[in-house]
């Protein structure tokens, strides 16, 4: 499935805004993490006038899970995985910044796990592994 097919299956199933989806099409165009002020400032010939706005667009998206906010940063990406959940790993790298969804269910079963023998329970989980990328790896 394209990026394209992609963004229209989400867009349709969600019924989404017109807010929310011009929102989620710039983040799904980008493939950078954006923060939310410079989401409105390539947003306002669209429409977009106020920080709310955005506000409530990316926290609609986040809630869907079609997209994800990068705590660390205060950003937000795409969602790269179809199946994705609220729980969500991601790589980024401490040199270049650059950031990639795992996609990995027995990290996912691990967490649960590691909750269950220590008598938690997990309700969601954003983990952010800093690593070097294979572009900016020191031989």
């Amino acid at each position: 499935m394209t990026n394209s097919q992609s963004y229209n299956k989400k867009t349709n199933d969600y019924n989404l805004t017109k807010n929310q989806k011009i929102v989620f099409n710039l983040l799904q165009n980008s493939g950078e993490p954006l923060k939310a002020y410079t989401i409105l400032e390539s947003l306002k010939r669209e429409g977009l006038k106020s920080p709310l706005q955005v506000y409530r667009a990316l926290d609609k998206l986040v809630e869907l899970g079609i997209i994800h906010k990068i705590e660390s940063q205060n950003s937000f990406i795409a969602c790269s995985n179809s199946n994705c959940a609220s729980n969500t790993a991601f790589t980024i790298c401490r040199r270049c910044g650059d950031v990639k969804e795992i996609k990995n269910n027995h990290l996912f079963e691990q967490v649960s796990d590691l909750g269950k023998k220590n008598r938690l329970k997990v309700h969601r989980f954003n983990l952010e592994f800093y690593v070097d990328c294979n572009g900016c790896k020191v031989n």
